[in-house]
């Protein structure tokens, strides 16, 4: 079997967790990540890295190139986009796509406080009412529409500290007590005393789980009274036994495959 057999994607902790399941069943894989950032969160996996987006004709082309028979999708659950694309290059090359998806976190929980959306603009409606200091742990991706969205409030961006994100920040007007380039997660502990340094009034996130640190995002905001809005997650690309919801899943499933070969 060579490397590019199996392909996973995604520059995520789930994606290299994914990593080393393979590495433990003596399973060769290729690791597609879209940055160096991604390349750098791998870690030490034995797999082979290729860092660099694919658009979906590229995608394709490089599953048939490589004899590729399983891919697994395990970008972030928001990367809606990418998975689209992974999909399209798997049904245009006919290859075997499994999608993991992180397990959400406490997904019924409710409080007054607590604001679930579907979408970035129905955040915004919602944040209007409730404050004029607004922290965005959402990511560097959508900021541009978080400036449109919210123009007048007083936007906090959590970003990872990365030089071309905080150059994308200071462009849009961030100024330098509006960025915090840090890499999370972050205790329940951290996020409260950072919510009262900067006398945060709303929190906007995402149902991100437990590799986002979701529960300690939302716990001491929701006690501090801090009002949250949580963007929920789209809908999977790929569903029935092909949805993996979780690593236990990923493993039931690697048995499965490892059976058929």
């Amino acid at each position: 079997m060579t490397a590019g057999e199996v392909l996973v994607i995604g520059g995520t902790g789930d994606a290299r967790q994914v990593c080393q399941q393979l590495d433990a069943a003596g399973v060769p894989y290729t690791l597609s990540v879209a940055t160096p950032t991604g390349q750098q969160l791998a870690g030490n996996i034995q797999g082979r890295v290729r860092c660099g987006r694919l658009e979906a004709d590229e995608m394709a082309a490089w599953l048939q190139e490589n004899n590729t028979r399983w891919v697994i999708d395990a970008s972030h659950p928001y990367a809606e986009i990418v998975s689209r694309n992974i999909a399209a290059a798997c049904a245009q090359a006919q290859v075997l796509l499994s999608r993991y998806q992180r397990p959400e976190q406490m997904p019924e929980l409710t409080h007054p406080l607590l604001f679930y959306v579907a979408t970035l603009e129905e955040a915004c409606a919602t944040a209007q009412a409730l404050g004029e200091r607004i922290l965005l742990t959402t990511g560097s991706k959508d900021l541009p529409r978080w400036r449109a969205g919210l123009a007048g409030k007083t936007l906090l961006a959590r970003v990872l500290p990365v030089a071309e994100v905080i150059a994308q920040c200071t462009e849009l007007g961030f100024g330098v007590g509006d960025i915090f380039a840090l890499c999370g997660p972050f205790s329940a502990e951290f996020n409260a005393a950072f919510y009262r340094q900067y006398r945060v009034e709303v929190m906007i996130t995402k149902a991100s789980g437990a590799e986002g640190g979701y529960v300690e995002k939302i716990a001491p905001a929701l006690e501090a009274n801090i009002p949250c809005i949580v963007i929920a997650r789209p809908q999977p690309v790929v569903t029935g036994e092909e949805l993996l919801n979780g690593q236990d899943a990923f493993a039931m499933r690697l048995q499965r495959w490892l059976a058929a070969q």
